[in-house]
């Protein structure tokens, strides 16, 4: 009896994995906003226990949500697709935020349509996971009918053949949400706790570089004639203190000002979508080169020369006008040292999104001002500063090496995004080994810049900063051969976007990391284990070796295959098996490498080419193995038939063992 209902058990756990799952069902609407503008309404209902994720999504995280529309003569497509607030957890496998809807989400599209268009067409691509499997991209299509009488289709998961148009997403605030239909049910009246640590640390790093700036030799050397403005200007000491107070807070004002203008240009929602932008990186890398080689003294970014003439002679008329322009001749002067401060700050910023570049500016500011106000206040502190030299110079130099090394942090964004393999992460350690290798020796005195002054030996201070800065260069080092560096967790590129996933020459499991060494169409993949990225070249391979083989359904953005990889596959007694005992074929359902010509590439099930890699080994599983979700395992013999029932998520390491155990022995 006992074996009977273990039988029966086994029976529906196989049923259970080997199916097609389609939890995400599609509709489509059109509202009427005005005479000639509609919104495109896309409504996702959810299975219960899935979830479908935001348009937003971290580099390196799940694949998000994307919207496509079809271009077409008299249609306007006015800002991004907006979303509701959904659920935002932390998700420990990612290390991040992530942002997903459940049970329903609705999408809203504005669009603006002049001329005869009857139809508009589009397409939404997504992916939709639970507790323990995802599922590959899936592409459906969506029908919206503009005038009375054009018939949607029921939206399919079929190849469009569209020129699309990408649009980019607007998450809908709270307040929005509440005016919109009664679908917008799963937006929430509280932010992320990690928005507010991020507004947090964007606050502390700008109140520092506040500072910084004012030890640079176009900040610095103003104390004094601010303080000696104010000392004629004011006729007691309660005038002076409070036309102090003032001038702190117009410089706080105007600078707080440029980061809203930032956030009204670009749009509060709008600018965390810079930090996967491709062109924005790009573009945010060469303002940083830029700025950091204007503070190694290459040249000076300045202001048109008539700005500070105006201004200044503004400045003199005295009274809180005269106070307000002297806080703006401060800020118009400085320019060729906190512009590039401040540019820096506000690309930092925009990459976060929302009113970072205000809380930005705010810190960077107050800062700034505190010490003027405060010296212009209380003249006679004066004479505890040290006197200007050529240590400011020193600062700004050290400023330039800091800009330069971030710079290639959005220099990397980019080439992750676009899967280059140009800038990985021994590249990018090997570059910042280099910057901070040359500002340990700028700080030794063995590398002089053209505004430095000469000097026959160096201060403690500065002998105690290069040592600082040499001890972190030691540190980095070591990273080039697989230490986990958590020191700068996030700047680099991850560890398993490298030339190997343990450093130059290192392995995990007793393989050799040297590509040199792997078979002709392998790859090494999680801890080094030899892995086949085709079908074909695999199992070809698994013959030549004598091996079953190992077939490893799953995904880059697979949540539950990295948990399964980080957690199953790195037991010594599983690994030693996935090493030597089977041929492992690793087959992403979410490779969008694009495939060439061939009859072998097209669809069985539409007839049409398949989209990319990804597609065809999805489809491959649908129609082998009647299954769609990830991680699939399944155990094959030479002659592609099962050496046991396959394996979805399973994070029990005894019980993958044992089936790991069961297939081979059946081999």
């Amino acid at each position: 009896m006992r074996n009977l209902f273990l039988a029966l058990f086994t029976l529906a756990t196989t049923l259970v994995q080997a199916q097609i799952l389609d939890p995400v069902s599609w509709s489509t609407s059109v509202e009427k906003v005005s005479e000639n503008e509609f919104e495109l309404i896309s409504t996702a209902t959810i299975d219960f226990g899935w979830h479908l994720y935001s348009q937003t999504v971290p580099e390196d995280g799940p694949l998000p949500t994307v919207f496509t529309y079809e271009e077409a003569e008299g249609i306007e497509f006015v800002n991004g697709t907006e979303e509701p607030k959904g659920h935002t957890e932390f998700d420990n496998t990612w290390g991040t935020d992530i942002k997903y809807f459940s049970d329903k989400a609705v999408f809203r599209q504005r669009v603006k349509v002049s001329g005869d268009v009857a139809m508009i067409t589009g397409e939404v691509e997504y992916q939709v996971c639970d507790d323990e499997r995802c599922l590959p991209p899936n592409y459906v299509t969506l029908d919206f009918p503009i005038k009375a009488g054009a018939t949607a289709n029921t939206p399919e998961k079929e190849e469009a053949e569209t020129t699309p148009v990408i649009t980019p997403a607007i998450s809908l605030d709270t307040d929005t949400a509440e005016t919109k239909e009664e679908v917008y049910t799963e937006t929430t009246g509280t932010k992320a706790p990690k928005e507010n640590k991020g507004l947090w640390s964007i606050f502390i790093i700008a109140f520092f570089s506040g500072f910084a700036a004012l030890l640079t030799p176009c900040v610095f050397p103003m104390i004094p004639l601010t303080v000696s403005f104010f000392t004629k200007q004011s006729k007691s000491k309660a005038a002076g203190i409070r036309n102090a107070i003032f001038y702190g807070l117009s410089i706080i004002g105007i600078y707080v000002l440029l980061g809203t203008l930032v956030t009204a240009i670009f749009g509060a929602d709008s600018l965390n979508r810079l930090s996967t932008n491709v062109t924005f990186n790009i573009i945010f890398f060469l303002l940083l080169v830029v700025f950091a080689v204007s503070f190694l003294g290459a040249f000076e970014i300045t202001l048109p020369n008539s700005w500070a003439s105006k201004v200044d002679s503004q400045s003199t008329k005295g009274g809180i006008v005269g106070i307000l322009f002297m806080a703006l001749a401060l800020a118009i002067v400085s320019f060729s040292c906190t512009g590039p401060i401040v540019g820096t700050l506000l690309v930092e910023a925009a990459s976060k999104g929302g009113i970072a570049p205000i809380v930005g500016m705010l810190g960077f500011s107050l800062a700034l001002a505190l010490p003027f106000a405060l010296f212009a206040a209380f003249p006679g502190w004066l004479n505890s500063l040290p006197k200007s030299g050529g240590w400011l110079n020193t600062v700004k130099v050290v400023l330039g090496f800091l800009e330069l090394a971030l710079a290639f942090k959005f220099l990397s964004n980019a080439d992750l995004v676009l899967q280059l393999h140009w800038l990985e992460r021994e590249v990018f350690l090997a570059i910042w080994i280099a910057i901070f290798g040359a500002l340990a020796l700028y700080l030794f005195g063995k590398i002089t810049l053209p505004h430095d002054s000469p000097a026959t030996h160096i201060s403690v201070g500065r002998l105690g900063l290069g040592l600082l800065v040499l001890t972190f260069v030691v540190y980095l080092i070591p990273g080039l051969w697989g230490a986990p560096l958590k020191l700068i967790s996030g700047f680099p590129p991850p560890i398993n976007y490298s030339e190997s996933p343990y450093g130059v020459g290192n392995s995990k499991g007793g393989v050799s990391a040297a590509h040199s060494d792997l078979p002709e169409g392998a790859h090494l993949g999680p801890h080094d284990i030899i892995s086949f990225h085709d079908y074909e070249e695999g199992l070809a391979y698994a013959k030549k070796v004598n091996k079953p083989v190992l077939i490893d359904f799953t995904g880059h953005a697979c949540v539950n295959c990295r948990k399964m990889e980080d957690n199953v596959w790195s037991d010594p007694k599983v690994l030693n098996v996935l090493n030597n005992d089977v041929v492992l074929v690793s087959l992403y359902v979410d490779d969008k490498r694009p495939l060439p010509d061939g009859p072998e590439n097209i669809s069985e099930k539409s007839g049409k080419k398949f989209r990319n890699i990804g597609q065809k080994w999805s489809e491959f599983q649908e129609l082998r193995y009647k299954a769609n979700a990830q991680p699939f395992y399944v155990l094959i013999d030479h002659n592609e038939e099962n050496l046991t029932e396959p394996s979805a998520y399973n994070p029990n390491v005894q019980e993958y063992f044992n089936w790991l155990q069961k297939g081979i022995g059946n081999f």
